[in-house]
Formats: structure tokens, C-alpha cells, sequence
């Protein structure tokens, strides 16, 4: 354990807590059920070597172990995103880096039968705020495929700058896809993401 994780962050029905091993059968059902919506935006590993077509997946488990040692080495922090107590979803801060960048970038997924609630949104300020106001990192930033509309829409309504393209930047559904680039200093939210987040999505409902 690190003095950030384990952690648990919470803001109306809308939660954050760290992975289990015990979520096994709950994230697999999610999973499956989504995958006609998900295929096209996961992340995927390249051959190993020429030639080799069949890297294995890890297990759950397997994700799970390597995601908290990770989270221990205070290299990530690997939440499951919740809504109204009932698991919906995946937010992962990762690539934590300290020194003279204190940056992290954040990716995440969400049950497509509440999509469009505000959950992600939600989730995003409140990993976002933790790393701000709690860790002291400055900058976080989410990299986008230009063709992911919803996951573009939820970095707009938090105010996230657009910094531009980066060309064939991940493996992604197969292959090298250009992504774009998002970001957000912690500068420019003094008063926290999720507090500005609660305004615009009041201005949004009205």
C-alpha cells in the first residue's frame, strides 16, 4: 500500500473503488454483454515476435495481481466504476510519473445501458481531483481515437484542452490507431474538476 491507495471515491451514485479478485464473475458478465460495444476501442497487444500471431490474454486474476502490484508500486490506480452500488464499469489512472512531470493518464470503459448518465463524466472528476488535490500530480491526459464520439463528448463537458494528434500511438482493436490527445492541468481547475463538473452539468440540465 502507498499513502493514495487503496482508495474509494463516491459523489451521488456514482463510485470508485479499487478492483477485486472477487469482481471476477460480475466484470466478466459486464464485459461479455459489452463487447459489441467495447471491441473497437480495447486496447490489444502486438505479436511478441515476427511471426507470432497468439499472444495469450491474462486471466482475470492475472490482471487483477499485475494491476495491484502496480497500484502498490504507486504506478496506477486501478478502480472499477460503480453506479448506484452495482459494478458498470473501468477507470484506470495510469502511467504515474513523479519527478519533474507529475503526470498520469487515464482511460476507462462503461456498461453501454447507462451510458449517457453523467457516470464517466463523474468518474473522471473524481479520479482527476484525487490525483490533483490529493496525490499533487499536475497534468492528466486521456488519448482519444478521433471516431470515439462518446468518449470525446465526456472530455468536452470536463473541459479538457484538444493538444493534437498523435499518429498510429496505440495498439488498438488490432492494430496502430493515431489517437488524439486530451489534457487538463491541475492549474486550471484550482477548485477541483468535480466541482466545476457539478456546475456545467447543472447549466447542461437546465
Amino acid at each position: 500500500m502507498n499513502a493514495f491507495w487503496p482508495v474509494e471515491l463516491h459523489e451521488g451514485p456514482v463510485g470508485l473503488r479499487p478492483i477485486r479478485v472477487r469482481d471476477r464473475r460480475t466484470w466478466q458478465e459486464v464485459s461479455a454483454r459489452n463487447r459489441h460495444w467495447l471491441h473497437r476501442w480495447e486496447a490489444t497487444v502486438p505479436p511478441a515476435q515476427p511471426g507470432n500471431n497468439s499472444t495469450p490474454r491474462p486471466t482475470y486474476r492475472q490482471m487483477v495481481s499485475f494491476l495491484r502490484s502496480e497500484a502498490q508500486a504507486g504506478r496506477m490506480l486501478p478502480f472499477v466504476v460503480t453506479y448506484q452500488g452495482e459494478l458498470v464499469g473501468q477507470l484506470t489512472v495510469g502511467g504515474i510519473t513523479w519527478g519533474s512531470m507529475c503526470s498520469a493518464n487515464v482511460g476507462y470503459w462503461v456498461d453501454e445501458a447507462v451510458a449517457g448518465r453523467g457516470i464517466i463524466p463523474t468518474a473522471v472528476a473524481m479520479a482527476a481531483d484525487h490525483c490533483f488535490l490529493n496525490m499533487g500530480l499536475h497534468r492528466i491526459e486521456v488519448c482519444i481515437r478521433p471516431e470515439n464520439s462518446p468518449s470525446r463528448r465526456v472530455v468536452e463537458k470536463l473541459g479538457f484542452r484538444e493538444e493534437g494528434m498523435r499518429p498510429r500511438y496505440l495498439h488498438i482493436d488490432g492494430g496502430w490507431r493515431d489517437h488524439l490527445v486530451f489534457a487538463l492541468t491541475a492549474d486550471e481547475v484550482p477548485e477541483g474538476l468535480l466541482r466545476r463538473w457539478r456546475g456545467n452539468k447543472q447549466h447542461l440540465e437546465q
